[in-house]
């Protein structure tokens, strides 16, 4: 039985310094991964939703360091109420709000299924998880919903769907032209370890059939598209991991200001700072995914892959080292 598959790309600012793929895409129907096969990257997404928002801040179309509760009512449902005024977007693109961070496994659709509202599902979700953890910006916490909540307040600002908001923000300067919120024809079928305990904490449906020491993902997408939805291939992922390592422009296109771009990695802003990295995982049932920069060599890595467990790291290592 041939394995789930695996895609890695090492890159500079110029370009693919090196590329490898081998393994299945989808075992059952025998087809091979590649560059070109569309992935889901899960939280890697939060990179774009906090790049889209510093776009929109640079215009002033939304200020960094107000009040979200002017976007977004329900954060004022939070508890205790004097911190929850504090919430600003720069607190939920650092991480630094003091939302809980529910755990989003349930948190998917089926693929032929439309996205839920934004806003509406944010303001769910608040109504969910009222409590707030620490006061806001006495600390950084990793929170699935505190993203969401940022996107609930793009969408608000910019009168623009978040899915429409991202595309013209990010994706369309970067030509991502295969890239966005809905799972094309020939995505990665994802294959989760038959006997580990996870399978049984996602909903039954997302649960296929069985392939050798694995099951398959029947196909799926996130709620929540903000904290986890965008799926496109990985030399898509390539140039906005290029425009990052060249302070915010690719081919002559000026997606964010130097500053802006230098913010995210210095202020963990979106990016996670894993010194001399920055970097993001993405993972859901099915897959694990990871974008990781070195600014100081001028050198990225992507890894995808369609299992839920391997040792990501050991692939990026090697691949970075070679």
């Amino acid at each position: 039985m041939s394995p789930p598959g695996r895609v890695v790309v090492v890159f500079d600012a110029d370009g693919v310094r090196r590329e490898s793929a081998f393994g299945m895409a989808d075992v059952a129907r025998r087809a091979p991964a590649s560059h070109e096969t569309p992935w889901p990257w899960f939280s890697i997404t939060k990179l774009f939703t906090v790049t889209a928002a510093m776009r929109l801040a640079e215009r002033g179309a939304i200020d960094l360091d107000a009040p979200a509760a002017r976007w977004v009512p329900a954060i004022s449902r939070l508890r205790p109420a004097s911190w929850a005024a504090r919430i600003t977007p720069r607190h939920l693109m650092a991480h630094a709000a003091g939302i809980a961070n529910p755990i989003p496994l349930r948190w998917i659709r089926p693929a032929s299924e439309p996205a839920p509202d934004v806003e509406a599902l944010a303001e769910r979700r608040i109504a969910e998880h009222r409590v707030l953890r620490f006061r806001p910006g006495s600390k950084a916490r990793y929170t699935n919903l505190g993203t969401l909540v940022l996107g609930a307040a793009m969408q608000r600002a910019s009168g623009t769907p978040f899915a429409e908001l991202v595309a013209r923000e990010v994706l369309a300067p970067l030509a991502m032209t295969r890239t966005g919120f809905e799972r094309p024809e020939g995505t990665a079928v994802g294959y989760h370890p038959r006997w580990n305990p996870m399978r049984w904490l996602v909903p039954r449906w997302v649960v296929g059939a069985r392939v050798g020491r694995w099951v398959s993902t029947r196909p799926f997408l996130v709620d929540g598209p903000p904290y986890g939805g965008l799926v496109g291939p990985a030399l898509d992922l390539v140039r906005f991991g290029r425009m990052h390592l060249r302070d915010g422009e690719l081919d002559g296109a000026r997606v964010l200001s130097p500053s802006s771009a230098r913010a995210m990695r210095h202020d963990a802003l979106g990016f996670h700072r894993a010194p001399p990295f920055v970097e993001h995982y993405g993972g859901g049932p099915g897959f694990f995914d990871l974008l990781r920069l070195d600014p100081a060599r001028g050198v990225g890595v992507i890894v995808l892959g369609n299992a839920t467990k391997y040792d990501i790291e050991a692939v990026a290592r090697r691949a970075l080292s070679a």
